[in-house]
């Protein structure tokens, strides 16, 4: 990798002002576990390397009323030995041990979680944000089996967050500081699905942090993911549900899907689906019908529409507590 400059401020201030108006100026290194592997592709370059790993106010996770806050440079081990996390939001949990890797789960945290950049490998091979070449897309023709099936172009990597379709199905906001202001962005918004190589994937400036994950209570929900095997890999495809309740009745849903577009992919239909019913085998799979709609496979993806009703029946099933995942 080129050389680079380290810094490990102790408090946000000093952070913030190490930061600049371009992403080759300075980076932020929460875990590492994806700046690093980059910058030994040269991917990306940064001059300036600044570690948030001595800020302690942007550690731990808090309760407060009907609300509870993770700090952006929360690890995963700590998210899911929580017990505040653990009986609240299975969806966290379930998506948290889907990295199997307990030396990443050790060091990689939540903030990075969403902000790591795509893993296309059209990106990761320095063919842009987009894939292109001439103008025109290296996907679409390409070899394109991990690609998404929504969205419709012209970006077609998949987010990589996992924790991203719970966080947006749960209604979360994300906290963000500059060196001028604070920022509160819903979860479903803080995700983009860029129009060219100069926008980036999160509604993040180069100068501004991830600080802190505050989420509602009271939802029941879950988190599926379809994975080609179980050792350290990236799902094919996941569904985060959040549902309100009355006894058996789901009062309202949201349904996220994952690995299936450039941002957590909402699924209003399926959602929508559940009004007033008591899950069950049929109505699950009913949902998972209807998740479905407006996908267009690529040419070697379409596989992943069947994913896609697996993971969300599933999904469903193991937050009515019939199945177990």
């Amino acid at each position: 990798m080129e050389q680079f400059a380290y810094a490990s401020p102790k408090n946000l201030k000093d952070a913030l002002g190490m930061l600049g108006s371009d992403w080759n100026q300075a980076a932020v290194l929460a875990g590492g576990t994806d700046l690093i592997s980059m910058m030994k592709e040269y991917i990306v370059s940064p001059k300036t390397v600044v570690s948030l790993k001595g800020i302690k106010k942007l550690h731990g996770i808090s309760q407060h009323g009907s609300e509870v806050r993770i700090g952006s440079i929360t690890t995963l081990d700590d998210l899911v030995s929580n017990q505040v996390i653990r009986s609240q939001f299975p969806s966290l949990v379930q998506a948290a041990m889907g990295v199997t890797s307990p030396q990443i789960r050790n060091i990689g945290t939540v903030g990075g979680d969403l902000c790591q950049r795509p893993r296309c490998w059209y990106f990761r091979g320095g063919q842009g944000l987009l894939g292109m070449k001439d103008g025109k897309s290296l996907v679409v023709d390409g070899e394109n089996r991990y690609h998404a099936i929504f969205g419709g172009g012209p970006a077609y990597f998949v987010s990589a967050s996992s924790f991203g379709p719970a966080l947006v199905a749960l209604d979360a906001k994300i906290s963000v500081s500059s060196p001028t202001a604070n920022r509160v962005v819903a979860a479903k918004d803080f995700f983009l699905s860029p129009k060219d190589d100069k926008t980036r994937e999160i509604t993040l400036a180069p100068n501004e942090i991830v600080t802190e994950i505050s989420i509602p209570t009271g939802m029941t929900n879950a988190t599926y993911e379809v994975r080609h095997k179980e050792g350290l890999d990236w799902p094919l495809v996941t569904a985060s549900v959040a549902l309100k309740m009355s006894g058996k009745s789901v009062t309202a849903a949201s349904i996220v899907l994952g690995h299936v577009a450039p941002t957590p992919w909402n699924a209003p239909a399926a959602a929508q689906s559940l009004a007033g019913k008591t899950i069950d085998e049929s109505v699950a799979e009913a949902a998972g019908t209807a998740a479905t709609q407006g996908a267009t496979p690529l040419s070697q993806n379409d596989y992943k529409v069947q994913l896609v009703k697996v993971a969300v029946k599933r999904a469903l099933l193991t937050a009515a507590g019939i199945y177990q995942a």
